[in-house]
This record gives C-alpha cells, structure tokens and sequence, in this order.
C-alpha cells in the first residue's frame, strides 16, 4: 500500500497513546508500520536527505499533535497522552489532521509562527532563473506525496528536486550551445571538480590532445598518477549508438588500457550501453543529462544564490549522559 501521509497518522498515534501510558517514538513507528502493513522497503524508503520517510511522518505528526496540547513528551524520546487528546478521542472523531487542530490555540500560534519565518525567508530570498529555462515535465508518480500531505521536510526536499532539475535543463541547454574547444575545458572543469585529473595545468595538458582512434584525451584516476582514465568528449547532435562505443573500446584495447569514459551532450542508445556493459572494459557513459547533474553536483557552471540547513533538536543536549 501507499506510505500514508503524516496527517493520516494522526489518530492513528493519538489511539496507540490512548491507554495513557508513556511510548517511545520509535516502537510507535514500528506498531504503525504493522497497523499499515508497510512492507520492508516502504519502512526502509528514503527521502533525499538520508531520513526515513515514514519515521519521518510519524514524527512530524506526533510535533503536531504536542504543538496542539494533545500529546507531551516527559523525557527523551517518548510521548503521552494529555487530557485534551483524550477528550479529543472521546469526541470519536473519523480523522484528525491540521484541519482538526486548529481549534486549539497552541497550535493556531505555532502554525503563524511557521507562517512568518517562511514569509521572511521568501522576502529576503530570490532565485534568478532565466525567462527561456524550461524546467523537465515532473512525473507525479514519482512524487512522495501530494504538496498538502507533505511534512516540512518533504516540501523542502521537493522544492530541491523541482528547481535542481529546472537548473540542470538550463545547464544542458547552454552546454550544447558552447564551442568545441570551450566543451573540452568544460570537461576538465568538471573531471578535475570530481577529483580526477591532478591539478587543472595537468588535465589541461592531458584532454584534447591524443586524437588517438576515438580518444580525445587522457587523464589520471587520482592525483598521484597511479591510474589513468581515457577520455572520449563529443558535443552530440544525435543518439550515439553501438558503432561509437565499440570504436572507442578499440581504441582502449590499443593502448592497453581498462577505463574510459564517453561523455556527450546527447543520449545513448540501449545497444551501446547493453554494448558497454557486456565487455571486460570498464567504459562509463555519461550522457547530456548526467552531464548536467554532475556539474550542478560539483559546481561547474553554477553559482550559488542562497542556502539552507535543516536543523534538528539535539536531544543529547538537553540529557547528557
């Protein structure tokens, strides 16, 4: 089944603290993936952040449901019922979500405290974004939830995702635009980014220089040389097939060598990465999409605007042990 929302966990939680007793946090999670019947990977599901998502869920529920008076926490990692939940539970209610909550006052104040430091945030925060960038269609089955049942970490980690692809469709696009010569020391930028290359002097010298049957360059593995890796760089008009991957792995096999990497503005065809992937050669293709990723990852052709850090409470902190 779907991973259900945060605010579908709501009465949920608020029923498993109905018995009055005090409950950690995380045999709550685990006694609403049994009630669920969350399988092993919807437990295990991450969102970009490296959290858990439905821990994550049960969590920001259970901030709610404290922030209404419904639930309080004693000590570390543990929750109760109140006085106010059980009144709440005796009133039978169908569903409990932000809807229901905003009959307590506590709540009403924390949701406009929330309210004003994301209007301050947007106020003192601008994304210039070029008037001819076209962010990629989003897939909503990819989508973890819909914007209104996400928790606020989620709607960060989407936000992320949406401008990270509409920034990456814009840096492919400029990509393809750029000279020859400019999309070698495009290359360099991002190899010697990666950790790759030595120095810049040292890939500078090593790309576009071979020329050697299908090899646009060499370049160490790491700074001390103790690997190289053979480069083949194209600006791509269309699909690159079998023929140009088994070319180059000739080339390879000529100079002796195991590593190679094919980067282009373009796609590949499932031939030449079937092709790839079935040889001894370890030979990575990089088409125009990762291409832009990477660079965006790595900060090649990119400059920041602005930036943010998710915190967290620090339980330790506050129960030293």
């Amino acid at each position: 089944m779907a991973i259900p929302d945060y605010q579908t966990l709501m009465l949920p939680l608020l029923q498993l603290a109905s018995d009055g007793q005090l409950h950690s946090v995380r045999d709550s999670v685990n006694h609403l993936a049994d009630q669920f019947g969350l399988t092993e990977d919807e437990r295990q599901t991450l969102i970009p952040s490296g959290s858990e998502l439905f821990a994550g869920r049960v969590g920001w529920a259970r901030t709610y449901l404290k922030q209404a008076g419904l639930l309080t926490s004693p000590k570390r990692g543990t929750f109760t019922i109140t006085d106010a939940g059980i009144a709440l539970l005796a009133s039978n209610p169908r569903r409990i979500d932000n809807k229901t909550l905003l009959q307590y006052p506590s709540f009403v104040r924390f949701t406009a405290r929330a309210k004003d430091a994301s209007d301050e945030t947007r106020s003192a925060t601008s994304l210039p974004f070029s008037p001819t960038a076209v962010p990629r269609p989003v897939d909503e089955s990819q989508r973890l939830t819909a914007p209104a049942e996400q928790t606020p970490e989620e709607a960060m980690a989407t936000a992320d995702k949406r401008l990270r692809e509409g920034l990456e469709a814009e840096v492919l696009d400029r990509v393809k635009l750029v000279s020859p010569a400019f999309f070698e020391r495009l290359v360099i930028d991002l190899l010697v980014a990666m950790g790759y290359g030595g120095s810049r002097a040292d890939a500078g010298r090593a790309i576009g220089k071979s020329g050697d049957g299908g090899i646009d360059g060499i370049i160490n593995e790491d700074r001390l040389g103790l690997d190289v890796i053979y480069v083949q760089a194209k600006r791509w008009d269309g699909t690159v097939g079998r023929p140009e991957i088994q070319k180059f792995a000739g080339a390879l096999h000529g100079q002796r060598a195991g590593k190679g990497v094919f980067i282009t503005t373009s796609t590949f065809t499932r031939e030449a990465r079937d092709f790839a992937n079935s040889i001894a050669l370890k030979i990575i293709l990089i088409d125009g999409e990762r291409l832009a990723a990477l660079m965006v990852e790595h900060d090649v052709g990119v400059a920041h605007v602005g930036s943010y850090v998710l915190k967290r409470l620090d339980n330790d902190y506050f129960d030293p042990a």
